[in-house]
């Protein structure tokens, strides 16, 4: 069953035109975390010259769905995947792209997304994350003390993922931080590459 949602449709836009100037002229792009797969949907359209690879740890129906009404050649046939598994279903990517899974994930996802980021891309290739982050010398915004508090009820261990310490999982995998992108509803996309 196709599923919709609203927040997907309203930021899809202005991801994608930040997406435009740090994805690659050709080759696979990764999406770990498709949900409901209308990210995917959208980008295949934006960037017909990319393969794009989605997959989810559970419920691949509804990207599917998109799937089969969009009928990109480029929109790859969705894969089970979890942050957790041993090995990814893929053997290697030219750039990865994560929205909303580390913050409804374990804190151990985020150490999981960059080991295997780390064997999957080649050194310059990018990993590109989205989604709220808390920063250490601000306060967190009240629409993300709300919405922090409701990841801690709603999913064991989630919640907003500090923004040094993505940082500093990233050095230690072996990823330079690149730039760190203010979007709408408070939320922000981050930009690593691999270490040459």
């Amino acid at each position: 069953m196709k599923r919709f949602s609203d927040p997907a449709a309203r930021n899809a836009p202005f991801i994608a035109s930040v997406l435009a100037e740090i994805l690659p002229k050709a080759g696979l792009v990764l999406e770990i975390g498709s949900g409901t797969g209308q990210h995917a949907d959208a980008f295949t359209r934006k960037f017909p010259h990319l393969q794009w690879q989605p997959t989810n740890a559970d419920d691949l129906q509804s990207i599917f769905a998109w799937r089969a009404e969009s009928g990109a050649p480029n929109f790859l046939e969705p894969l089970a995947f979890d942050l957790f598994d041993d090995v990814p279903p893929i053997l290697a990517a030219d750039a990865i792209y994560s929205a909303n899974v580390i913050h409804i994930a374990p804190a151990e996802a985020t150490p999981r997304l960059f080991m295997h980021a780390g064997a999957l891309l080649q050194a310059g290739a990018p990993l590109v994350i989205y989604g709220p982050f808390k920063y250490r010398e601000r306060q967190l915004e009240p629409s993300n003390v709300s919405f922090d508090a409701w990841l801690h009820e709603r999913y064991p261990g989630g919640g907003i993922r500090e923004f040094e310490t993505v940082c500093e999982v990233a050095a230690a995998a072996g990823f330079d931080f690149i730039s760190d992108i203010e979007m709408p509803a408070n939320n922000r996309v981050l930009v690593f590459r691999k270490a040459q």
